[in-house]
């Protein structure tokens, strides 16, 4: 159509649809992705058309600089095309997570064992005893139930020798899980235990959302890490690569905070303003990554090391995240999980 990037900011005269950018440029099927550009709405009250790799995506908001467009489910990733007026705009970019596994119920962020395969919890109703506390998804997408008989089955974590660590928020109570699923009590007495994660020397912490970070040394040796503002729903723990604790804990406010505590459990507020933030992950730059809403948008939400946030992926009812070592993220919803082709270098493994 001869017309180049070098038109940004400048007014389209030949009134081609272009499209400078799509915001964020990740999403989940049935997320909201905002195109930017010039010439984008038809006259007459027209509607533009919107085209994701050959599947149509729906309007739901439009004007002559921006459009508002829900990502179609089966869309791949790709070009995002608009019709407008009878012409075609230039091609840009998304990434479209696919989907995985569902009729599920995660609660927190999946796990990733040394092989690649993903565990993703049934967590059910406090006090609710499901059939499968945890599934276990292969390299090959299959699913199979893992783990039973684990009450409301909730935070999960990787030891550096291989064990999965779980939590039961119902008992408060913490499980070594061995890889042929094999349980036995590892901690107990941690209240409503939800999240939990391990430092650099194998210390497990776990979030008691009553209001308590608990430290477990390898010698089983328990103590009160820090105390935080109490939690509706759970503390969701990731340690950033310096090795600062990260905790999240979504409250009645619509204005919440990501804490971070020092290896010496000082508290502090590192951002403020995010809606009911749960599951966090760090990537090898230290970008510190949120299941939350930020201004009135849910998803994938990006913090940089110098607290700068925005969406990174768009999409309803995320509740969790976990990083591939092949530059992928795991997506979890409330009832499903999804892979997304990312391009993130993980952090290195503990």
């Amino acid at each position: 159509m001869g017309i180049s990037d070098t038109l940004l900011g400048r007014k389209n005269v030949d009134g081609h649809p272009f499209i400078e950018a799509i915001e964020p440029a990740a999403s989940l099927p049935g997320g909201e992705v905002r195109i930017i550009g010039k010439s984008l709405k038809p006259p007459k009250l027209g509607r533009p058309q919107v085209d994701f790799s050959g599947v149509a995506g729906s309007i739901v908001m439009s004007s002559e600089d921006f459009v508002i467009a829900r990502v179609p489910y089966g869309a791949p990733s790709g070009q995002v095309i608009i019709q407008s007026n009878g012409h075609s705009s230039n091609a840009r970019e998304i990434k479209i997570a696919q989907p995985v596994a569902e009729n599920l119920h995660p609660v927190a962020n999946p796990a990733i064992d040394l092989e690649g395969n993903i565990f993703v919890t049934f967590s059910g109703g406090r006090g609710q005893k499901v059939p499968v506390s945890i599934y276990k998804i292969d390299t090959n997408y299959n699913v199979r139930p893992f783990l039973s008989d684990l009450m409301n089955a909730t935070g999960m974590a990787f030891d550096a020798e291989g064990f999965m660590y779980v939590s039961s928020r119902y008992e408060g109570t913490v499980y070594r899980v061995a890889s042929n699923g094999t349980m036995t009590s590892y901690a107990e007495g941690m209240g409503i235990a939800t999240g939990i994660a391990f430092d650099h020397d194998q210390n497990l912490y776990v979030g008691d959302r009553t209001g308590t970070i608990w430290r477990i040394a390898r010698n089983r040796e328990m103590f009160v890490f820090a105390t935080l503002e109490p939690s509706v729903a759970a503390y969701h723990l990731a340690f950033s690569p310096s090795g600062t604790l990260y905790v999240t804990g979504p409250t009645t406010s619509s204005f919440d905070v990501v804490y971070s505590i020092d290896p010496h459990g000082t508290v502090e507020t590192f951002y403020r303003g995010l809606g009911r933030p749960q599951g966090i992950a760090f990537d090898a730059a230290g970008n510190l990554y949120v299941a939350a809403s930020l201004a009135g948008k849910r998803g994938i939400v990006k913090i940089t090391p110098d607290k700068k946030a925005s969406l990174a992926v768009a999409g309803h009812g995320l509740v969790g995240l976990a990083f591939t070592r092949t530059g992928g993220a795991v997506l979890a919803t409330t009832n499903s999980v999804f892979h997304l082709t990312w391009g993130i270098q993980a952090l290195p493994l503990i």
